[in-house]
């Protein structure tokens, strides 16, 4: 998934006025640091929670942890949910054990200690490095930090060219370097780079070869696969425990673009075909013939060559038959993502007619799934649009109504927006006094007008106080941001119904922003979930307290 990139927004986050600095610890774990003691999980923890106890200002909010991540690109999980809190206002401080801990990219690593932190008033501290960018004088700034981050950036080049030198030596020598074995192998529990027959998953890919063989299509193949009860790769590799993601499993069923790739790996001959993909910029792309690296013989096979090469054959037959077909392009699918069939729940697919070129959308189930699992959901793209059209105008004139009512009132308005901010110059009060209160303490207890218990004890109740005040003012701000918003989005909405009223018609971008879901029924019935319409009862939730 690609995240947002951070290096051009330089808003500052509000951070609130406190004697104490929310502080996020950042752990990274690469694949490479695995065996190193030094830089394990619980070591970096340990120090940074050790560094922790002797700065009391510094007081810990989170603990964010990437383990397995390369330092090389910073799409981490756990280091962009601490970017999102920081822009949130949440932390003011980032301490890591190590410099290469934060990354090991020169350019980036320097971009955030240098530019992203300081913009957002965050301070940076790397334990170990002896860095903290609160101190002026620190003799670890100028040109020694750069050159660590260089020396970083070095050392995980290094390790990524001597990772993959010694995979393609591997590929060479037969071996298999693949993360889990092609559906039909297991690795041998003896030895992770050869691969032995799965007793289980093989019968199931010989079947998907003979039904081939026998030029059974692989829409055909896919329902005599999901009718027989075959458990999909995923499914069989989650059963065994292969696999824990359900991410990863999908959703249980076969599919053609499974078949079809099970029918391209030369693996189930018994030769090993590694290299067909590279990486470039963090991403797997085909690699073309000549990074191949084919050893025959290096397993057991499933399936016979002869089997396979005649496969092969009459699959690019029919690829070679169908670009004789002139290819139509399809229109935008403006409904992409957003309907579903009302019996099984599956997405329906589109599917165009070639008698006249129009379009449908159907329920696949029947016919790639089970006969039995759907009765089958078909409705033209024409009246789908026309009957969505209708229901978001009823909508959308039924929706302004309900805002009318609770944005329109102007005295009501007013009344409520003055009692909001009078709630919030009362918490800004309580906050900067308590405050106050607590800054003038300890020189109270210095000068003896108090005493140590009563120092703990007020200090503890203004803090308290501040920590209270802080809760009511984010409420009652945010609820005024709220109230805003929601009379933003109603001009919006007006907006759209005039234009829809004037002859305007159903878009994609329309849709993206006003249907969250369409599901449509085995009698034609059409159902709509709309996104204001949620938006508008939490706005009206939020008004009656």
């Amino acid at each position: 998934m690609a995240r947002k990139s951070r290096k051009h927004n330089t808003a500052q986050a509000a951070m609130p006025v406190s004697p104490f600095i929310s502080t996020a610890l950042y752990i990274r774990l690469s694949v490479e640091d695995n065996n190193k003691r030094g830089n394990s999980i619980e070591t970096q923890k340990l120090v940074l929670e050790k560094f922790l106890f002797g700065k009391p200002e510094l007081r810990l909010y989170d603990i964010y942890i990437d383990n397995g991540a390369t330092g090389t690109n910073f799409n981490r999980d756990g280091f962009q949910r601490m970017l999102s809190d920081i822009e949130s206002g949440k932390v003011g401080c980032v301490i890591v054990k190590d410099l290469s801990r934060l990354g090991r990219n020169a350019i980036d690593t320097g971009y955030y200690i240098e530019r992203y932190f300081p913009s957002h008033n965050v301070r940076f501290i790397s334990v170990t490095d002896q860095f903290d960018s609160e101190n002026p004088d620190n003799l670890h700034g100028g040109i020694i930090l750069p050159l660590k981050n260089m020396i970083n950036e070095a050392y995980a080049l290094d390790i990524g060219r001597k990772i993959k030198a010694q995979a393609r030596q591997d590929m060479k020598e037969g071996k298999y370097v693949g993360g889990r074995a092609p559906f039909g192998y297991m690795k041998d529990p003896d030895d992770c780079h050869k691969l032995i027959i799965d007793p289980v998953a093989a019968p199931v890919v010989r079947q998907i070869f003979q039904w081939a063989y026998e030029k059974v299509p692989l829409n055909r193949i896919v329902l005599l696969l999901n009718e027989g009860g075959y458990p999909s790769p995923g499914k069989y590799k989650m059963q065994t425990g292969e696999i824990t993601h359900h991410a990863l499993a999908g959703r249980g069923y076969w599919q053609t673009w499974t078949v079809s790739k099970i029918l391209q790996e030369d693996k189930y001959t018994g030769d090993m075909v590694q290299g067909r993909t590279k990486t470039v910029l963090h991403r797997q792309v085909p690699a073309g013939e000549e990074n191949l690296i084919v050893v025959t013989g290096t397993h057991e096979p499933i399936v016979s060559r002869e089997i396979f090469d005649a496969v092969q054959k009459y699959r690019a037959e029919v690829a070679e038959e169908s670009k004789k077909h002139p290819v139509i392009p399809y229109t935008p699918n403006i409904f992409k993502g957003r309907i579903f069939c009302g019996d099984c729940g599956r997405s329906l697919h589109r599917q165009r007619q070639q008698c006249n070129g129009s379009y449908r959308f159907h329920c696949l189930t029947p016919t790639r799934v089970h006969k039995d699992k759907c009765s089958g959901v078909s409705i033209s793209e024409t009246e789908l649009i026309a009957t969505v059209l209708d229901i978001l105008k009823r909508e959308l004139a039924a929706v302004l109504g309900d805002y009318a009512l609770l944005l329109n009132d102007n005295i009501q308005k007013q009344e409520k927006e003055a009692a909001t901010r009078e709630k919030i110059n009362r918490a800004k009060l309580q906050f900067n006094q308590s405050r106050e209160f607590l800054q003038t303490l300890y020189e109270n207890l210095m000068n003896g007008a108090i005493d140590s218990e009563e120092y703990f004890v007020l200090k503890a109740t203004y803090e308290e106080q501040m920590q209270a005040a802080q809760k009511e003012l984010s409420f009652y701000e945010n609820q005024s941001a709220v109230r805003q918003e929601q009379a933003e989005k109603c001009k919006n909405l007006e907006k759209d119904e005039q234009e829809l009223l004037a002859g305007g018609s159903l878009t994609a971008a329309l849709i993206e922003r006003l249907i969250e879901r369409i599901t449509v029924y085995p009698d034609k019935q059409v159902d709509v979930k709309f996104t204001f319409r949620a938006e508008f009862e939490a706005f009206k939730e939020a008004e009656a307290e």
